[in-house]
């Protein structure tokens, strides 16, 4: 009996000139460090044949237009020198991020619409290799009290096909060690803030003693089988969150009267303490909604749900590595 370990998997990723064409993605350059990963290779639309035969049993089902979804974490870190593109930019621009570069200062991660990027996704699940051509996807962002930053992706792709073939040998050196989201490394959840590029920095506003902060940018991503010109398109965009803050009495009146009034403010949070190797999010027009009483280890705090919506269009997030 063969003995393959779930574990023993690789993912390259790499930006397609022209859409479903494969970019051939190497080890060398396209290698994504990556954890909790998971794919369903053969995402099939059946057709049953619903026969009617002169004795009782089911008939085949015809496979119909295949798509492969796939997911996996990646840890949110900075590049290792300011104004280096992110090693996973490739997956955000598939996401509907557009990247920009600042020498030497930073690297912006912005909205656009239409979302014309795609990446090919080779898969590897020891010892099989997966070609998974015209992925779009959608991305979550934990930036949570003690754990690791991290940004989960979900893709759908085209089936390219399933071959036997083992990966070489992995660079992986444009991925680096996050710090733990904490006290020393992370800076309080600020409201009211704005983002200065030049710096970059968030300023004025006020900070909360927080949990954190979690994102969800809720791409719709769908396969669309049309013939002579399958493709997957990210067709709509609606962003949420969450936050839970350690607010006084008098502060949680004024934040309930701010969600009874629709009230919508920015929301900005930095974490990592050495250039390079920091991060920050920052979203220009948040509403509030659904407060609720939270239970912190017999500490009460207050929760909110978050509407991460534009504000001038494709802005309502920003992810800069600095």
């Amino acid at each position: 009996m063969a003995t393959r370990y779930l574990r023993n998997t690789v993912i390259l990723a790499k930006i397609e000139s022209t859409y479903g064409t494969d970019a051939t993605p190497t080890e060398g350059a396209n290698a994504i460090l990556i954890s909790n990963v998971s794919i369903t290779p053969l995402k099939s639309n059946n057709v049953d044949r619903d026969l009617v035969r002169p004795y009782l049993g089911g008939s085949e089902q015809l496979a119909g237009p295949i798509s492969v979804d796939l997911g996996f974490d990646v840890e949110l870190s900075g590049a290792g020198a300011a104004g280096t593109a992110a090693p996973y930019g490739p997956l955000l621009r598939a996401c509907g991020f557009v990247e920009t570069l600042t020498a030497s200062v930073r690297a912006e991660y912005n909205l656009t619409t239409p979302v014309t990027d795609s990446l090919t996704i080779y898969g590897f699940w020891d010892g099989a290799k997966h070609l998974v051509k015209g992925c779009r996807g959608s991305v979550s962002i934990a930036l949570s009290s003690g754990g690791r930053p991290v940004l989960s992706f979900k893709f759908a792709g085209l089936d390219g096909g399933v071959t036997a073939a083992t990966p070489a040998a992995l660079t992986l050196t444009g991925f680096k060690t996050p710090l733990v989201v904490s006290e020393a490394n992370t800076g309080d959840v600020t409201l009211g803030c704005t983002y200065t590029a030049a710096t970059p920095t968030l300023t004025g506003g006020t900070g909360y003693p927080s949990q954190g902060l979690t994102l969800d940018l809720g791409n719709s991503v769908q396969y669309l089988p049309l013939l002579g010109g399958e493709m997957v398109e990210i067709t709509d965009r609606s962003a949420s969150g969450a936050i839970v803050l350690d607010l006084t009495a008098a502060q949680e009146a004024t934040f309930m009267t701010n969600v009874k009034a629709n009230t919508v403010q920015a929301v900005g949070l930095m974490h990592g303490t050495v250039a390079g190797y920091k991060t920050m999010v920052f979203l220009p027009n948040v509403q509030l909604i659904n407060p609720s009483k939270v239970n912190v280890n017999g500490k009460l705090m207050i929760g909110f749900d978050l509407r991460v919506l534009p504000f001038a269009g494709n802005d309502e997030l920003k992810i800069v590595v600095h």
